[in-house]
């Protein structure tokens, strides 16, 4: 898993841009931090290896949740500096993958597979849901935020990253028409590292991602805003509250 990371990070070098600077990681607390490249993913602190997406999360989550030591929590990835925090902050930590061949609920490898527009989990099953990157990729993100929100306990919070854009109103890259899968955009895609493959992205979320989320039941939701780490950069969280 080391080496797998290590050649990441080389990936995403870009020798011109290399700094290094003094900054205390929230995620591990490790006091240095890189820039690899002028973006998001391109500042990691220099022992966990947390990017600036994660480094975000992790200091909302800290903000939001202090009892941290007393949640149930479920991760929507099961591996990556964001796990190892909460495997170590938490009372409890479930995670998955989604996993081609493999149904819901059932495990490969050790790994859980779950799809988050139909969860196995009893309802009430946990304090605290975090994911990185996982929404914009969510055929039906309106049954996915209401499985969430099913999961949760009374008090419970959703935490979690999508990349939002300054705007009003989502915006949909994909359509079903006649049964059928329409593309309204040029197709997009992100990295999916678990699976070392690419993955379609089915809408570009602005601001109305909290309407979609109360939409789904949530009592509240709100965007938090981070001090940034170090070079700038910091990515807003979507925080949403179970009454």
């Amino acid at each position: 898993m080391v080496a797998s990371r290590l050649v990441r990070l080389l990936q995403t070098l870009r020798p011109a841009e290399l700094a290094f600077a003094r900054g205390s990681c929230p995620v591990c607390g490790f006091g240095w931090q890189v820039r690899l490249a002028r973006s998001e993913l391109g500042v990691r602190c220099l022992r966990c290896g947390a990017s600036a997406v994660t480094q975000s999360l992790v200091a909302v989550i800290r903000a939001e949740l202090p009892q941290l030591a007393r949640a149930a929590a479920y991760e929507m990835s099961a591996q990556g500096p964001l796990v190892a925090f909460l495997r170590g902050a938490c009372a409890e930590l479930t995670t998955s993958e989604l996993l081609d061949g493999v149904a819901p609920g059932e495990s490969r490898d050790g790994v859980l597979c779950q799809n988050v527009e139909r969860l196995t989990f009893a309802a009430a099953s946990f304090d605290l849901c975090t994911s990185s990157e996982v929404f914009e990729h969510v055929e039906d993100d309106a049954a996915g935020f209401r499985e969430v929100c099913r999961v949760l306990r009374p008090g419970g919070r959703f935490v979690f990253t999508v990349p939002l854009h300054d705007s009003a109103q989502t915006v949909e890259r994909l359509a079903w028409q006649d049964g059928r899968r329409v593309a309204l955009l040029p197709p997009a895609y992100h990295a999916d590292r678990y699976r070392g493959a690419t993955i379609l992205v089915q809408r570009d979320y602005g601001r109305d991602i909290l309407g979609r989320l109360r939409a789904a039941g949530f009592a509240s939701a709100r965007i938090a805003s981070p001090a940034p780490p170090l070079f700038g950069h910091a990515r807003p969280v979507v925080v949403a509250s179970v009454a």
